[in-house]
């Protein structure tokens, strides 16, 4: 069975028991701060599973993209090693929010497992939560008497909390589940060993194929179990892994999941992928065609749902992931250029129907990927140089720790190849020493970021939350629940929730409303405190908009009046409505490939990414502000449309971003032509923009530009800056009528001095080129000559470069101290780089430590810099024991 046909089969399975059938969400998240990606099927639907939202439907079922790259079977250095663990993977899933049970959920399985997709049943196995009576969790009775009905008893299997109890954290909804594992192994195998036995020992053909979990009970910060009021059914199924058992192979990678991708890798690389490898080489080609098979799934589709390698965050993971990819390219394939970014061909001909994204976001996609490969590629072979150095410095048989940790941190490069290359020079690693380097990173990570958060205090239950802002930036009140949060980096806070706020919440690149919460006049009539609590951000998490203050209110059950910082919220609102022009702007003038790949905006500026393949001329940035400016001389009015259909408004015009979640109704705002899709908050008119600048515009990634700009208040100061600027340099100047005149001839005089200058410097060198070439020492066969002299580091070079031409053998390092700013340069002929195996870079490490600074180059010349101007003399001294 064909890949696209068991997934087909599954969705109309479950659409025939009621339930709707909706899209994947982005694999990249962004209004939950607990996760970086949809790492499993559950994750789009957790506001329903915590009661902040309704669902669409009871019962939903869907095939989920996941990224995982850490959990209960997954470490991403070990993909790729096996053959049915993946970074990228799809979760078939259905879901009943206070519907159905244990009993429809697991006949429904078993239904469509044995009677649709008619695998033998006497190859399954079923496990069940056998209890924790320490947490006071019972035995799954009800699960195991269904199960009874279904299955012998011989193949239920009693599961352990780590295998049949899931949470959804260290807090939240959790509960028992009941697996589902497949035995594919051979007639012969299980004749010698029982597959009961093997369940849940990562053996590579007793496999987990669907989980099925019961929410049943609300983990309290205290670690107590409560019972939730409304009980939910979140099942998942390895939808590689099912394609595996039908299609009657050994392995997720030997399914027409991955074929296409691993034959188009075999045709790139002109290696060969053998289903079962006759040695260790055969086994590391395997492995590494594996690994960029996985990987190349993951790093697209993240790249089209929005997320951009970087070096913080979620766009580390994915630079880690393609990077993971590379090395095993260029170590174990012989791939020294890039090639990667080719397979996203395959990749959306292959999975495109399914998830139009991949085809949409083609060109972006392989663009990246191009980039961040080469970029890397030059990073592997900048690494080996150091390596090389490290490894000549190192004096015995093991390579410190702390230096691999270095490599590894600093530029990238991967530890495993680390240890492949000493070991291949019969060295070793301190592995203890490299542990212990990255446990202390993690540690300081870890440290900054840990958060506790105590259980919510309820005051109003059921209370359903609603947003006010678009109408009002003030009301009166109510909290409806508050909990405590200790945070390493922002200390003690509360996070508030309220019946009906006026603070917009941080999301489309807007930042979080700020402002105040003030006890009403209802409740001083009362007797309450006359207090002020501040609110310093606002985020939504879980569908609810948390207010985070440093302390609570006296009376927390008092009346409040809610005031948004209407000045803030309005240089927000101009910056925002300025971005939808500039975003008009961009595709009118350079195109509509022009789509957004990310925004920011605050009081102070706005931030633009978007996809465009090359820098922006001055003449088509000024075009853009032109069209801005044009769009607020107008004076638009704003047009706003809230609760329409997704649908219609994309059909009217509206702008759709790739990586959103959309519901079935939205809100569109439009300024003239200019109509998008948009949560944000918008000024009234184009007029309250009063006028935009550009300040910058640059790179972000590969087929990614940057625009920074201001509007209003920002630009009156930026304006004010520059009169000032221009104040002085007519001061300077001496007041001329013509300014321009007056800097063109201070350039031109400029200019000849340094004609002058240049001129005298080449007499300089001529004259102590003589002067040095007597002063050579010879020391072993190597023309030797250290030594201070009263030059620029660039006339320094020059004067090393003609001694180069004029001796062979020759090892020179010359000092310069030009404004009391020390530097060293060593030049060393390129016979003696190859015959005494001597580099100039390290030449320069070593000796700018006594200047106290630091440099490099090339191993023919090098250069560094300090400020230890004292030091310069022991360094000279120094650099004969190069030669000696």
């Amino acid at each position: 069975m064909k890949s696209q046909d068991v997934r087909k089969q599954f969705l109309d399975f479950f659409e025939s028991k009621g339930h709707l059938i909706v899209p994947s969400a982005p694999i990249v998240l962004k209004d939950d701060p607990t996760l970086m990606f949809n790492n499993s099927g559950m994750a789009q639907f957790k506001e329903y599973f915590l009661g902040n939202g309704t669902p669409k439907s009871k019962r939903i079922a869907d095939t989920q993209k996941c990224l995982r790259v850490s959990g209960k079977h997954n470490d991403l250095e070990e993909v790729g090693i096996d053959t049915y663990h993946h970074t990228m993977f799809e979760m078939l899933g259905n879901w009943s929010f206070g519907d159905y049970f244990k009993k429809e959920a697991i006949n429904w399985a078993w239904e469509l497992l044995t009677e649709v997709y008619k695998i033998p049943k006497d190859i399954l196995y079923v496990s069940v939560f056998e209890g924790n009576p320490a947490e006071n969790v019972p035995f799954d009775q009800e699960a195991y008497d269904i199960w009874k009905t279904l299955i012998s008893e011989d193949r239920i299997i009693l599961g352990n909390k780590k295998d049949n109890f899931w949470e959804m954290g260290d807090q939240g909804p959790c509960g028992p589940c009941s697996e589902i594992h497949v035995d594919i192994r051979s007639a012969e195998e299980k004749a010698l060993v029982s597959g009961k036995s093997l369940v849940n020992n990562d053996h590579p053909h007793v496999v987990e194929i669907w989980n099925n979990v019961f929410m049943e009970f609300n983990r309290k910060a205290d670690g107590s179990l409560e019972k939730l009021p409304a009980q939910h059914v979140d099942t998942g199924m390895g939808f590689e892994r099912l394609c595996m058992v039908l299609q009657g192979v050994q392995s997720n990678y030997d399914t027409d999941v991955f074929t296409p991708i691993i034959q188009h890798i075999e045709k790139i690389t002109g290696s060969k992928y053998t289903i079962k490898a006759k040695d260790e080489a055969e086994e590391k080609i395997n492995i590494a065609i594996r690994v960029i098979a996985d990987h190349v799934r993951a790093v697209a589709f993240a790249i089209a749902d929005g997320q951009l390698p970087s070096n913080t965050g979620a766009g580390y993971v994915i630079r880690r992931i393609l990077r993971r990819a590379i090395r095993y390219g260029f170590t174990f394939l012989n791939t020294k250029e890039a090639f990667i970014y080719k397979l996203v061909e395959t990749l959306s001909s292959q999975m495109g129907s399914s998830f139009p994204e991949i085809i949409s976001q083609k060109n972006l996609v392989m663009n990246v990927i191009r980039e961040e490969e080469n970029s890397f590629l030059r990073t592997l072979d900048q690494g080996l140089q150091l390596l090389e150095s490290v490894i000549k410095s190192t004096e015995g048989t093991t390579v410190s720790g702390q230096k691999a940790f270095e490599l590894y941190d600093t530029f990238g490069f991967p530890i495993d190849l680390t240890a492949l290359i000493l070991r291949e020079r019969n060295l070793e690693l301190d592995e203890a020493g490299f542990d212990k380097a990255m446990l202390e990173q993690k540690t300081r990570s870890r440290a900054a970021s840990e958060v506790s958060t105590e259980d919510w205090v309820t005051l109003i239950p059921g209370n359903v939350e609603t947003f006010v802002g678009y109408d009002q930036a003030e009301n009166e009140v109510k909290i409806t629940r508050y909990r405590k949060i200790d945070s390493k980096k922002d200390g003690i806070l509360y996070q508030i929730v309220l019946d009906k706020t006026p603070f917009y919440p941080e999301g489309g690149g807007q930042v979080g409303d700020k402002g105040t919460l003030v006890c009403s006049a209802s409740s001083l009539s009362l007797g309450s405190a006359n207090e002020t609590i501040e609110i310093i951000d606002t985020k939504k998490e879980n569908n609810l908009i948390l207010h985070f203050a440093k302390n609570l209110p006296e009376n927390i059950n008092d009346s409040f009046v809610a005031k948004v910082n209407q000045d803030l919220r309005s240089l927000s609102a101009r910056n925002h409505s300025a971005t939808h022009l500039m975003h008009q702007a961009l595709r009118s003038i350079l195109g509509t490939h022009v789509e957004q790949k990310g925004s920011l905006v605050n009081p102070n500026y706005l931030r633009f990414d978007f996809s465009h393949f090359a820098k922006m001329t001055d003449t088509e940035l000024e075009q853009v502000e032109d069209f801005v400016n044009a769009r607020i001389q107008e004076q638009l009015p704003l047009v706003e449309r809230r609760n329409i259909p997704f649908k219609q408004a994309v059909e009217e015009g509206a702008m759709a971003l790739f990586g959103e979640k959309y519901g079935d109704t939205v809100r569109a705002i439009k300024f003239g032509e200019s109509m998008e899709l948009c949560g944000g908050i918008h000024v009234k008119n184009t007029a309250e923009i009063w006028h935009f600048k550009i300040v910058s515009e640059g790179a972000v990634a590969a087929g990614i530009r940057r625009i920074e700009a201001i509007t209003s208040d920002a630009v009156k100061a930026y304006f004010e800056t520059q009169e000032d600027t221009l104040t002085e340099v007519k001061n300077a100047l001496k007041n001329p009528q013509d300014v321009m005149k007056a800097v063109h001839s201070l350039q031109d005089e400029n200019a000849k001095l340094k004609s002058q200058i240049e001129a005298l410097m080449k007499d300089k060198v001529k004259n102590l080129k003589a002067e040095l070439t007597s002063q050579l020492q010879e020391i072993n066969g190597v023309q030797f000559l250290s030594k201070q002299v009263d030059l620029s580091p660039e006339g320094a070079k020059d004067l090393a470069y003609e001694l180069g031409n004029l001796e062979k053998n020759l090892f020179l390092v010359l000092a310069t101290a030009e404004d009391e700013k020390p530097m060293l340069s060593c030049y060393i002929s390129k016979e003696l780089v190859a015959e005494k195996n001597l580099n100039a870079g390290t030449v320069v490490r070593e000796l700018g430590k006594f200047i106290q600074g630091g440099g490099g180059g090339q191993p023919f010349f090098a250069t560094a810099g300090g400020k230890n101007v004292a030091g310069i003399q022991e360094a000279l001294a120094k650099a004969v024991n190069f030669v000696k």
